[in-house]
């Protein structure tokens, strides 16, 4: 589901009209890179419980410190954005997140947690400027009435970048030979340590990649002319309390289900690694091993791979099924009321997990891969009905949704706690919140009669 455009529609300043092609394709490529970024945690998050002899609630602090950043530069971005224009948010964001991705480098050359974490932090505080801007942005570059089509196409890219984190870490991150707490410790001290080495060097590579890539996207920005829009409606917005568009009930209730999801999204995606190999350690998914060899025979990649290399390749399997999910998703909204779309698959998410608890084994890894695919459109329709009708309130609404996305750094934690009591307990986190999205979709998101008086929406086609 495509982000509203506002109540009233936003205005290209004068002088800056003309084709929006490049400007278009270098915010699109925004969508690639922050889920790119949001698909490594879960690596990161296995690959630390070796490099540096951590257990799983430690590790899952990764997720903490990458979500934290979009609760504290959320608002902040919004400023900017009104303050100095979306060229100038966007650089500075870019600026972050290739600077906390080049930090990885001297991070894992010392091996010390808080270094990775600041490193993360970095890129999020970036992301959240890049989120915070784009997908209000991408719906004024060009034709209005083709804004929702934009922004779904650029959503598509997203979605493709989330395949690409978890193979990424299986052939690049994730040692082939795959070394347990329990081997380290009967190894010699020097042997051990020499493995924890290599296993964090590993992530160099990739994130020196990913600066560099940051790097060039930043100099396209800040050399091509980029339109701004929506003088009038930031001039209204900026005389609006920050917290006081939270009186919209539809709003506080969306802000509670973003943080519902985001928190279940990243405990599912940051421990999945973690929760096939408790489930189903050498027992493998048919299609997902059959997307892994087809991989494999494409990059000439080894075959012979590890079990942890081979549930990373379940994660990105999972997530093509995130992408079908999103197309599916939007081919029914069409056709459907968004909110009924949501709810249906919020529930699927709920069945999905349910199953994963009563079976065990390789039928809960099936499950909650399709978890995957109910998830897909979640984000995004969340954000569409919470900030549905608020006119110029919908800059500041935007942020404080965005805001909520610090459900992902807050649910793993508590995943992490529930998992030393094993794999089903963690599983309760994203149950709860699934089940709050389907609230939601069903009752949280309507306007109230004050919301209708106040917006510019037509009654009859209002919820």
């Amino acid at each position: 589901m495509a982000l509203p455009t506002p109540t009233t529609p936003l205005k290209v300043k004068d002088g800056t009209s003309g084709n929006y092609g490049i400007a278009f394709a270098l915010v699109t490529s925004l969508f690639f890179l922050w889920g790119l970024a949001n698909s490594l945690n879960g690596s990161l998050i296995k690959q630390f419980q070796i490099a540096l002899d951590l257990n799983r609630f430690q590790a899952g602090i990764v997720d903490f410190a990458f979500y934290l950043g979009y609760f504290f530069m959320a608002l902040p971005a919004g400023y900017v954005m009104r303050k100095f224009g979306y060229k100038r948010g966007i650089l500075f964001g870019l600026l972050l997140y290739g600077g906390g991705a080049f930090l990885f480098y001297p991070a894992a050359e010392v091996r010390v947690y808080g270094f990775f974490l600041l490193a993360l932090f970095t890129m999020a505080c970036g992301i959240a400027f890049l989120e915070t801007a784009a997908n209000l942005y991408v719906t004024v570059l060009g034709d209005p009435k083709k804004a929702e089509w934009r922004l779904n196409f650029s959503q598509s890219f997203n979605g493709i970048s989330t395949i690409l984190g978890p193979v990424i870490g299986a052939l690049f991150i994730f040692s082939k030979t795959e070394y347990t707490p329990d081997m380290l410790k009967a190894m010699a001290p020097a042997q051990a340590e020499a493995i924890r080495v290599e296993e964090a060097l590993s992530v160099q590579g990739p994130y020196l990649v990913i600066g560099t890539i940051i790097a060039f996207v930043t100099l396209l920005f800040a050399f091509t002319k980029m339109p701004e829009v929506g003088a009038d409606e930031e001039k209204a917005a900026g005389k609006t309390s920050i917290f006081g568009v939270l009186r919209h009930r539809h709003l506080a209730l969306g802000v509670i289900a973003q943080f519902a999801n985001v928190g279940a999204q990243a405990t599912l995606w940051g421990y999945f690694v973690d929760l096939k190999l408790d489930f189903s350690r050498d027992g493998h998914w048919a299609l997902a091993e059959a997307y892994m060899n087809a991989i494999n025979s494409l990059t000439g990649s080894p075959t012979d791979l590890s079990a942890t290399q081979i549930a990373g390749f379940h994660a990105s399997f999972a997530l093509v099924l995130f992408m079908l999910g999103r197309f599916v998703g939007t081919f029914l909204m069409a056709r459907v009321r968004p909110n009924l779309v949501l709810a249906g698959y919020a529930l699927g998410a709920v069945i999905m997990v349910i199953i994963a608890m009563l079976a065990g084994g390789l039928t809960a890894v099936i499950a909650l891969s399709f978890t995957y695919f109910f998830q897909s459109i979640q984000f995004p329709t969340i954000f569409a009905l919470a900030t549905k009708g608020l006119g110029a309130e919908s800059k500041i609404a935007s942020s404080l949704v965005i805001m909520s996305i610090v459900g992902g750094a807050l649910m793993p934690l508590v995943a992490g706690a529930l998992f030393v009591n094993g794999a089903v307990y963690a599983l309760l986190v994203p149950l709860v919140c699934f089940s709050f999205i389907v609230f939601f979709a069903l009752n949280g998101y309507r306007l109230t009669t004050d919301d209708l008086h106040s917006s510019t929406i037509p009654p009859e086609i209002a919820p």
